[in-house]
């Protein structure tokens, strides 16, 4: 009887560990972005990207190691404010989250990134430009994008050359990416011989501009740079039209969207706005941007405004790097994430020592007939 007993208790235990090594590996990746505020536009975006990279990863049925892997989405809201973009962070670390894609913002990243390095978690920002994100030697940080020394500096070395600016004024909203992002367009600009006129400042939140430029419009800008997002750009193109100046109007990402001609409310001439997009795909990268556009339409009703394929890239190049560690513990998968070449809908996914993309591309865009027109990809 003994016997039989002990035979019944084994059978049962190798039926349960049968089952517990066929149970399914709860991956969980976070996401954050301002979901909430004046960028929520943005934020929505981002994170439909993230969802979309999800939702196809449980749908193949992803192995890692010897267990097939089910993901989910822990979405956060940042507001594109750094005390809720820290407690955001720290929520998904309390988590005990997989890794990271986030945040949007520079500002936002920033403080963040201490945060999951501290606790050792990977984090890739699919939009976050400001350099000092990665200059800090955090080995957990990472970003897809190219950052605004490439951007700020392509920008201000256009002016000068290609637009023939010769009274430049910039403008920033004081935020790491808007100040960083003016400040490597001014060095830009000085290095080719351009004449910076003015230089004002506003916040990420204001609506009224009217100081900073009628003493803007003094100086008589045949160029206005602004470092900021489209929420305060599109009211700012609506002043100057007010107050008669008819300079070129020129700015980093945050302002190169779909939404720039309605937030402008129809006072952008052709051609007047001059932005960039750090990304670009070129070639034969573009028929995959352009069937990542298709499928992102199809499945959640609206276009793409801007970073849902650098977010979605992230994802997949994440788990990558999971499956060739055969393993979703950020401690052994970050290796295989710091030596990653994933070829993703954005171009290849790979990163040098410092966590930034490696061969970053830069996209210069204008605005004719209140959409967005390609002018050229830069590397």
């Amino acid at each position: 009887m003994q016997a039989k007993f002990k035979w019944i208790v084994g059978a049962a235990a190798i039926a349960f560990g049968g089952a517990a090594f066929a149970q399914d590996l709860v991956v969980r990746i976070g996401h954050v972005g301002p979901t909430s505020g004046a960028i929520a536009h943005l934020g929505k975006d981002n994170e439909m990207g993230a969802r979309m990279a999800i939702d196809e990863l449980n749908a193949k049925g992803v192995m890692i190691g010897n267990r097939k892997a089910r993901f989910e989405l822990l979405a956060e809201d940042d507001a594109a404010d750094p005390k809720q973009g820290t407690a955001a962070a720290q929520k998904l670390v309390d988590s005990r989250v997989n890794g990271v894609i986030g945040h949007l913002n520079s500002g936002t990243t920033i403080p963040a990134s201490k945060i999951y390095s501290d606790a050792g978690i990977p984090q890739i920002s699919p939009s976050a430009t400001n350099p000092r994100y990665t200059r800090q030697g955090y080995k957990t940080a990472f970003r897809v994008v190219a950052d605004d020394v490439h951007l700020g500096g392509t920008l201000g070395r256009y002016a000068v050359e290609q637009l023939k600016g010769q009274r430049i004024a910039v403008i920033d909203d004081r935020t790491a990416y808007g100040q960083g992002v003016a400040d490597e367009f001014e060095k830009g600009a000085k290095g080719k011989g351009g004449n910076v006129v003015g230089r004002e400042f506003t916040n990420d939140k204001a609506t009224d501009f009217t100081a900073i430029l009628t003493s803007l419009k003094a100086k008589n800008p045949d160029v206005v740079f602004f470092g900021g997002m489209d929420a305060v750009a599109g009211p700012m193109m609506r002043q100057m039209k007010q107050l008669g100046i008819n300079a070129k109007f020129m700015g980093g990402d945050g302002i190169c969207t779909g939404e720039l001609p309605k937030l402008a409310a129809g006072t952008m001439a052709d051609g007047q706005v001059v932005c960039a997009e750090a990304g670009g795909v070129e070639g034969e990268a573009k028929k995959s941007m352009d069937d990542f556009k298709v499928k992102f339409k199809a499945k959640f009703n609206t276009d793409v405004q801007l970073y849902a394929p650098y977010v979605y890239d992230a994802t997949m190049a994440m788990v990558a790097a999971m499956q060739k560690a055969g393993s979703a513990d950020p401690a052994k998968y970050l290796p295989e994430l710091q030596k990653i070449s994933h070829k993703g809908v954005t171009g290849t996914i790979a990163f040098d020592n410092k966590g930034d993309i490696r061969n970053g591309a830069l996209t210069l865009y204008t605005y004719k007939g209140g959409a967005r027109e390609q002018i050229a990809v830069v590397r």
